[in-house]
């Protein structure tokens, strides 16, 4: 299914915007207007992003895969249908153990 863009609406099929074909870390985005941002991200499998933080709150929706975020030094472990909060500035850093998307908000 094609994503639908317009000034007041977004639909998509998240699981379209899927996409390992390139190693590492992909994005898709679907929203970036003033605070509201929205995108699916892609991890292919060993892929880490080190310990970083992020001026804004954000949060994660796993759509396929695993992996382990490390949140605040916690370790939580990211699956299908798990949602996590990030406050702004929280330290965290994520490794993904299998090829890996999620929605980021």
């Amino acid at each position: 299914m094609a994503t639908s863009i317009n000034q007041t609406s977004v639909n998509t099929q998240l699981r379209d915007l899927i996409d390992y074909s390139k190693p590492g870390v992909s994005r898709q985005i679907l929203v970036n207007s003033g605070s509201d941002r929205f995108s699916v991200v892609c991890l292919t499998a060993r892929t880490a992003l080190p310990e970083h933080t992020t001026r804004r709150n954000v949060s994660i929706i796993v759509l396929e895969g695993r992996g382990i975020l490390t949140l605040e030094g916690r370790e939580i472990a990211l699956e299908p249908g798990v949602f996590v909060y990030l406050p702004a500035n929280a330290p965290h850093a994520l490794q993904a153990t299998e090829n890996l998307a999620f929605l980021h908000t």
